[in-house]
């Protein structure tokens, strides 16, 4: 598989993204691309793939934004681009289409971010959930969810991206398919889980057990993506380094969201960010971003702060003070990750991340 400026996929991994992290210890990844893309004009429930064809520009200005803000590594617009997504659009025939564009928008901001700034962009794309569920609560199998995110993962690496970036998955069924999708079409692979119900994912999922799991079916980056806020994303997080042997990725909503006027919103300012993404680092983390919610400004702040600030030893004082304390709504928890099953909040599932 040839990539971007002629490089092997491997080679190209090792040249961006494990340069990067040889260099400086941790990547600034970007933040959301929903909550953005509706202040350009997307319409609530309209697929934003479609965008690729129908207004790149609004696109590339995205990623253009983020890379300007300071983001090593960017994710394409291709979420929810699998066949079963794109089926309730009647978009199903074009997955080749819009994930092929994602991923040369994508590639062409990252070409021009780096000779504005002399440095390295990585493009990761992004495999989000097909929104089914696996036999025997659903009609998904291992066969169809393979087919659906390898026919995915091929357009996205003709478009040239350095690793795909599996991500808000639930199911480790899902997680394997699609690691191994990454896998048959010869590119790295980042998997992120969401952990949004009482400090698991909505499949009932710890931490600990999908970071195992995760690296056992392939994957060369593991972490935790959306979920809740930050305070909960690091604490998920710390279940993941637990057990991880490859490099953790924290990327997390900016805030906690809120249901107001018929719609929900993120308040998490710069300065909160700016101080998770120091926490992240601070446990460990070598790719920290933001999830929904997250603005260029936010992931101004964020780079700002990584850069100042020094590393420091992990204090989970200075997160309870700075993020407030996670799943404090949850009644009789001692370890969140030991497998015992508590009630707590969790946040609805969306069509994708925002």
């Amino acid at each position: 598989m040839t990539a971007r400026n002629g490089m092997t996929a491997q080679t190209m991994n090792t040249s961006r993204l494990n340069t990067i992290l040889e260099t400086t210890g941790w990547v600034l990844a970007d933040g959301a691309t929903g909550t953005n893309l509706f202040q350009a004009g997307l319409e609530t429930g309209y697929p934003p793939e479609l965008w690729n064809v129908e207004r790149p520009e609004d696109i590339t200005a995205l990623h253009t934004s983020f890379i300007d803000a300071g983001s090593q590594l960017i994710l394409t617009n291709s979420f929810g681009g699998t066949a079963h997504r794109l089926r309730l659009h009647a978009a199903q025939d074009r997955v080749g289409e819009l994930n092929l564009a994602a991923a040369k928008l994508a590639c062409h901001a990252a070409d021009s971010g780096r000779d504005r700034h002399g440095h390295e962009i990585v493009v990761a794309g992004s495999i989000g959930p097909t929104g089914e569920l696996f036999a025997p609560m659903g009609a998904l199998d291992h066969a169809d969810a393979l087919a659906a995110f390898t026919e995915q993962a091929e357009a996205l690496a003709a478009g040239g991206v350095d690793l795909l970036w599996i991500e808000t998955m639930s199911s480790l069924e899902e997680v394997s398919a699609a690691i191994e999708a990454a896998s048959a079409v010869g590119l790295p692979a980042a998997s992120c889980m969401t952990f949004d119900t009482a400090a698991r994912s909505m499949m009932g999922v710890t931490p600990a057990d999908f970071a195992s799991q995760s690296i056992s079916f392939g994957a060369d980056y593991v972490g935790a993506n959306c979920g809740i806020g930050p305070a909960e994303l690091l604490h998920s997080v710390s279940g993941i380094m637990a057990t991880a042997s490859v490099p953790v990725i924290a990327k997390g909503n900016c805030g906690i969201p809120a249901y107001l006027d018929g719609a929900i919103h993120y308040h998490g300012t710069p300065e909160l960010m700016a101080d998770y993404a120091c926490l992240a680092r601070d446990a460990g983390v070598r790719i920290i971003g933001g999830c929904c919610g997250t603005t260029p400004d936010h992931v101004a702040a964020m780079r700002a702060a990584l850069v100042s600030t020094p590393q420091r030893p992990f204090d989970q004082g200075r997160v309870d003070a700075a993020l407030g304390t996670a799943w404090k709504d949850l009644a009789n928890t001692t370890d969140h990750n030991d497998g015992k099953r508590t009630g707590g909040r969790r946040r609805s599932r969306r069509r994708q991340d925002i």
